[in-house]
């Protein structure tokens, strides 16, 4: 745990008592600050009271006595409007901060030049995030993984020069951390997504933004979308920090290119990701360029002498990001439960040249699934869940042929029995939801799970037969 020691001998509020919420009030009472912890949820208040932390009702508090507000970063920070936590600190003038915030001003106060890399991007951050931790673990370095993925930041290790912080940040927590400055910070790309949080896809981009143009060394980004382009523009012209370019579209200077799953640079072959089954597609190429990139930023004293091919094609992959889960038959069974949107499902369906069996539905996004026409003729079937079904189901119309399952365990096993009747080979039973599950699972990982479990039910059920 990471001991916070901005806030020695003062008052917190913490408000948001869940994983990260309770992480932060203990590393705050570390730390020696005194902390008033609430939450709107009567059940997070009593996880939080069993924890040992003591509930002060914000409602009712005199709001000059706290130093800051941190805010759990599953709360909204300006949109659709502030919540009420919010608003009183601004009146009272208190500052509003999250997790992140507290790990950056206490690695500024014990060890400033300690290396840390933080990755964000709407699509492929999770995976860059542990590709870039895999790797540095694998030349045989201290390498602690958090933020977004995994474990909260403050229950990491403390910073030091011999260890590097390898953090995935959403956009919901860059906007709470103003002092966050990462020795590398990577953008993979900006697609509309969580406007509902941020109220225009300028806001979310700018907020995406502060990051790169806050790194120390190294700015990894992006350009095959306007946002980042323009970001790596004005960057370059501002002349810090220095700026490499990713692109799966064109060559670069300076920076990685792929094409035909080989990565290069400056015209020479940098890696082959031909046959690595974690990494397949051309999102893929995309994240492993930006984590080669971020890697090689920074100091060589951890990745001088790395066998960099032989890193990449031991990734393990990520769960619930086209996670091969089974086989059954000739059929391959593929849990992309994290794919919450239509541009992270684009990814999965680009992944697969034909006899997709898809599940896709949960609660929609704006837009929906609208933008996916062009990989109809891949799906041999489609099966519909959740709140989404009708939408969906409109969407694919006559182009592809549907069923309305409702629920995920029906769709599995329909898409299973017409993958395997049909018997093609190369078949796959995809479940790239384009959807948020919060219709039938409170998150996409439980809705994964579930799906993991279900595919070892049908293969069990195959085996007796």
């Amino acid at each position: 745990m990471i001991r916070v020691t901005a806030f020695k001998d003062r008052t917190v509020a913490v408000f948001g008592l869940g994983a990260s919420g309770l992480a932060t009030v203990r590393a705050l009472e570390a730390g020696g600050a005194r902390v008033a912890a609430w939450d709107d949820s009567e059940a997070g208040r009593k996880t939080a009271a069993d924890g040992g932390a003591t509930l002060v009702d914000l409602s009712s508090a005199d709001w000059s006595a706290f130093a800051a507000l941190v805010l759990a970063p599953g709360v909204p920070l300006t949109h659709p409007e502030p919540p009420w936590t919010v608003s009183k600190a601004k009146a009272a003038g208190v500052e509003v901060v999250g997790d992140v915030e507290l790990f950056f001003r206490e690695r500024a106060a014990t060890s400033p030049q300690a290396p840390v890399v933080a990755i964000t991007g709407t699509n492929g951050k999770s995976t860059t995030t542990a590709l870039v931790a895999h790797i540095l673990r694998s030349f045989g370095n201290d390498v602690q993984l958090g933020g977004n993925i995994g474990r909260a930041v403050l229950t990491l290790e403390p910073p030091a020069m011999d260890r590097i912080h390898v953090l995935e940040l959403s956009s919901f927590q860059i906007d709470l951390a103003p002092g966050a400055e990462p020795t590398v910070a990577v953008l993979l790309n900006v697609t509309p997504d969580h406007i509902d949080r941020h109220g225009t896809i300028e806001h979310y981009a700018e907020v995406k933004s502060r990051l790169i143009s806050s790194a120390e060394e190294m700015a990894v980004i992006g350009i095959d979308d306007e946002w980042g382009a323009r970001f790596a523009t004005a960057l370059e012209r501002r002349g810090n920090p220095k700026v490499r370019r990713i692109s799966v579209h064109t060559p670069v200077a300076p920076g990685i290119y792929a094409q035909d799953a080989k990565l290069y640079e400056n015209g020479s072959a940098r890696a082959d990701l031909a046959g690595i089954a974690t990494l397949r597609g051309v999102h893929n190429w995309q994240n492993a360029a930006a984590a080669i990139a971020a890697v090689e930023a920074l100091p060589e004293t951890f990745h001088a002498g790395g066998d960099l091919q032989a890193a990449l094609r031991s990734f393990p992959g990520l769960a619930h990001r086209l996670e091969v889960v089974g086989r059954i038959g000739a059929v391959d069974f593929i849990n992309d439960s994290k794919a919450t949107n239509a541009d992270s499902t684009e990814k999965a369906l680009a992944s697969f040249p034909g006899h997709i069996y898809w599940i896709l539905g949960g609660k929609p996004k704006a837009g929906g699934i609208t933008t996916l026409t062009a990989y109809f003729p891949r799906i041999a079937k489609a099966y519909l869940i959740g709140e989404a079904t009708e939408e969906f189901a409109t969407t694919l119309g006559e182009n592809v042929a549907f069923e309305r399952c409702g629920t995920l365990d029906v769709a599995t096993r329909s898409a299973a029995a017409d993958a395997l009747s049909a018997g093609q080979a190369g078949s796959v039973v995809l479940l790239s939801p384009a959807c948020a599950s919060y219709d039938q699972f409170r998150n996409f990982e439980i809705r994964g799970d579930a799906f993991k479990r279900l595919v070892a039910d049908l293969a069990a059920e195959q085996a007796g037969r």
